[in-house]
């Protein structure tokens, strides 16, 4: 009788602490884990998209899209070891290491991109700005909780495994994406200045663009001085379609007008303008995303597309 008094306030004492503290450590890094593997799997699907993003956050365009495919990597491999118990502490530490970079990052960019959308976690909607270190920040607090009351981790061979295994997939599914871009095909017609034109027949340039982005006015100018060969030049304005003939003129861009954006977008998926796209009697030959005076000019070169 007497034995059973100190084990049940043992008992209580573990529900106090232990219990407790593993519930706690549990909750965070699953709660953590989805996000995070959610974000990575977002990437390592669509990697071009991703790579976009990345730009935006002045990342540089010869790194955008590996940039994109390891961040993949990381943030799934990251969610999958905080989600599974005998990872949780080295998923944790990895959690960790990127909320501190991102924080990083963000400060050192942060008069660039103040007010600027970060979309680093797919569905969730945040701006640049003090809440972006706050929503950070818990996460970073999570992480630590998440590892703090965790067991100790155990079996690199099976995270190794794991790891292996998104790799396979983000190439398996980054070969399929490139592949992918070669076989979208434009829809058969679209009207143009008021007529319909055919896409399906010669060389099409088609160029999405905002009136009133500047990097867009900074495209269209810098390509209004290239010497087509013998191209359809056709400006798709993506908002603001009652500037559009006003952005043509003053960029010196010389190219006809369609406003049918939304049927485009059906077939063309970007994030946002600029964007471009060569079409060769109908199919896809390249899609551009980034804009500077070497490109898209000394890809279209190659094509055959200006001189």
């Amino acid at each position: 009788m007497d034995d059973s008094i100190p084990h049940a306030k043992g008992g209580a004492a573990f529900w106090d602490v232990a219990t407790w503290k593993a519930a706690v450590s549990g909750i965070a890094a699953i709660l953590l884990g989805i996000v995070f593997m959610m974000a990575g799997v977002w990437k390592i699907t669509d990697p071009f998209s991703a790579a976009v993003r990345l730009e935006q956050a002045q990342a540089p365009h010869s790194l955008s899209l590996i940039g994109a495919v390891l961040l993949g990597i990381g943030e799934t491999f990251a969610g999958v070891l905080l989600v599974v118990p005998r990872f949780r502490r080295w998923g944790a530490w990895l959690t960790g290491l990127m909320l501190v970079f991102f924080l990083v990052y963000i400060a050192a960019y942060y008069n660039v991109l103040r007010g600027e959308e970060c979309n680093c976690f797919p569905w969730i909607k945040r701006a640049v700005g003090p809440a972006f270190f706050i929503g950070d920040g818990v996460m970073l607090v999570m992480a630590f909780l998440a590892g703090l009351w965790a067991r100790p981790a155990e079996s690199r061979r099976s995270a190794g495994l794991v790891l292996g295994a998104i790799a396979v997939f983000a190439m398996v599914s980054y070969g399929f994406g490139a592949v992918r871009q070669s076989w979208v095909r434009a829809p058969a017609s679209i009207t143009v200045d008021g007529k319909p034109v055919s896409l399906q027949q010669g060389r099409v340039f088609l160029y999405f663009f905002d009136p009133e982005c500047a990097h867009c006015d900074q495209a269209a100018r810098w390509m209004g001085q290239y010497q087509w060969s013998n191209v359809t030049l056709i400006s798709v304005p993506t908002a603001n379609a009652q500037f559009a003939r006003q952005f043509v003129e003053s960029t010196g861009f010389r190219s006809a007008i369609s406003t049918e954006v939304e049927k485009l977008r059906q077939v063309f998926s970007f994030v946002d303008a600029p964007y471009a796209v060569a079409l060769e009697n109908g199919r896809q030959r390249v899609a551009f995303t980034h804009f500077d005076p070497q490109e898209p000019e000394a890809t279209l070169r190659r094509l055959g597309y200006v001189k």
